[in-house]
């Protein structure tokens, strides 16, 4: 339970806020002729490139042209077709977490931090932070996203920038992560965390009156 010593929370994006399925993006490129698909996750090769385009060493455009070479099949495939295929692992944000974000910022400073890259990004802004007339504005001060800031968590140096950069206290922060590793990370600066299970509602965390 968060208490009253927090004034600012921090979210993760993927797996915290959007429900998230890694095999649907495997089984749309596996609709592309891609083999070896069911591998794609686990391959070295593949996950440089992955690391890369969400820590911003490359664009977008560059990440689908390294994906053709590593899957010459995709060479076939159009930009869209490859989009398509990337963000088939994003499923919604269920509307009571958009609700929560947007009551929580009645009473705490509202951020977020993710891992993400500018195809998954975009999508995200026309599909799931359109809400009964919001926009993702309304919903974070602001957003620290790893493609922008070129470092990826568990950096240190990432949770460094957040705090200096939004000009906070890390034991006034709480930080909410589906991933060990990034929780672990964020309590080496004094930040108070939560690392959700899969598919785990986490708002009994935000007791709101």
């Amino acid at each position: 339970m968060v208490n009253s010593s927090i004034r600012n929370v921090v979210f993760d994006l993927g797996g915290v806020l959007i429900n998230t399925d890694l095999n649907r993006t495997v089984q749309y490129f596996k609709a592309l002729g891609v083999s070896g698909a069911e591998e794609m996750f686990s391959n070295p090769d593949f996950m440089t490139i992955y690391h890369q385009f969400e820590c911003g060493a490359i664009s977008d455009i560059e990440f689908r042209d390294r994906l053709r070479l590593l899957y010459p099949i995709l060479s076939e495939a159009s930009d869209q077709q490859i989009d398509s295929a990337w963000n088939a692992m994003l499923i919604d944000i269920p509307e009571y977490k958009l609700d929560l974000l947007l009551e929580l910022r009645s009473h705490l400073i509202v951020y977020l931090l993710s891992n993400t890259n500018t195809i998954h990004w975009e999508w995200a802004l026309e599909n799931l932070f359109r809400y009964k007339g919001f926009t993702h504005e309304d919903f974070f001060e602001h957003e620290y996203l790893s493609f922008r800031l070129q470092k990826c968590k568990p950096e240190e140096s990432v949770f460094e920038f957040v705090l200096s950069d939004a000009n906070i206290d890390a034991a006034e922060t709480f930080f909410i992560d589906d991933k060990k590793e990034n929780t672990d990370a964020a309590e080496k600066l004094g930040m108070l965390t939560y690392t959700p299970k899969l598919n785990e509602d986490w708002s009994f965390l935000f007791n709101i009156e």
